[in-house]
Order: structure tokens, then C-alpha cells, then sequence
């Protein structure tokens, strides 16, 4: 049964091998993982690992540029599967482009439904912090992302092209 667990040191060596599946230097949605992270040390996976803690500590101030964000990993039996997470806020960028919610799965582990489950308990603890409806965006080609987020209330504002690429945003309402 997966869960979603608070990023961890503990499962470096199955995060590399989650990332290696991806391919290095893939991005990753949901991960938080910047290309100039360095993950491929011990030092510099403990370093990214505390960077995403920080990020969805509200007593902290956040990044120039960046929003308080909150980052789980879907794990099964201490195997990474992917990851979601929950911005806290949308500034200009997330708006037009990224949204509230972004989730990935490695590619051995897709077409289980764990995108679906993962978006499913995510939801609510985005109502627990207040937010009364979140943006989630996938894609325009990415049929399967646009299944996940219409099956649990999705509603297609637009699609637009942005930085991202041609992209399709959805609202739920929470």
C-alpha cells in the first residue's frame, strides 16, 4: 500500500534509482529538484532533502521567488515512486503556468493509479490550510494528467502556452 512520506535522507539510495529511471536531469514534477541541486553526494542529497523541509516552514521567509511549499513522497515498502506537492500560494508564475499542486510518478510505476491516490490525499490537506479551490496544470498532450485532475473535479479554464509549454489549467474546488 503507498503512502506519502515527508522527504527523507533514509531513502537516498532509492530516490537515485527513482531519478535515474527518469533519466539525470530530467525535471520532475512535484520533486522540488532544481537542476543546480547537487544529489549525486550523500552531502548534497541531505542538503536538498533540508532545502525542501525549509521550504514549507512558514516561520522561515521564503526563497526570492519561490512560495511556502510542502513536498511528500509516494513510497511503497521503501521504494520511491514519485512525489506531489502542495504550493502554499500562487504568485505570478504558478498562476499563468505551475499551479497550487504538481505531481510526478517514476515511469516502472505509472498506470496504478498512485497520481490519482496521491492527488486524492492531498486535496483535503490543501482545504485543512485554507485554500478554498487549487490550480493544477498538466501538459497539453499529457492525457493521463488531465484524467487524474478532472477525476477528482478538475475544471478546464484554458490552455495556453507558457513557459512550460502549451499547458491545460484546471480548478477544483475544495
Amino acid at each position: 500500500m503507498p503512502e506519502l512520506i515527508a522527504p527523507t535522507t533514509a531513502l537516498y539510495a532509492s530516490w537515485l534509482a527513482a531519478r535515474d529511471e527518469w533519466g539525470r536531469g530530467t525535471h520532475q514534477d512535484g520533486s522540488g529538484l532544481r537542476p543546480s541541486d547537487d544529489v549525486d553526494s550523500a552531502a548534497g542529497f541531505a542538503a536538498w532533502v533540508e532545502r525542501l523541509r525549509r521550504q514549507g516552514d512558514e516561520s522561515l521567509p521564503a526563497e526570492e521567488g519561490w512560495v511556502h511549499a510542502t513536498y511528500w513522497w509516494i513510497v511503497e515498502d521503501d521504494t520511491c515512486l514519485g512525489a506531489i506537492a502542495l504550493r502554499h500560494q500562487l504568485n505570478e508564475y504558478l498562476l499563468r503556468a505551475a499551479g497550487h499542486i504538481g505531481y510526478g510518478v517514476r515511469p516502472s510505476a505509472r498506470r496504478r493509479g498512485l497520481a490519482t491516490w496521491a492527488l486524492g490525499e492531498v486535496l483535503p490537506l490543501a482545504a485543512a490550510r485554507g485554500l478554498g479551490r487549487v490550480l493544477i496544470t498538466c501538459g497539453d498532450g499529457n492525457v493521463a494528467s488531465a484524467r487524474v485532475i478532472e477525476g477528482h473535479g478538475g475544471v478546464l479554464e484554458d490552455v495556453r502556452d507558457t513557459e512550460l509549454g502549451r499547458t491545460r489549467r484546471y480548478w477544483i474546488d475544495l
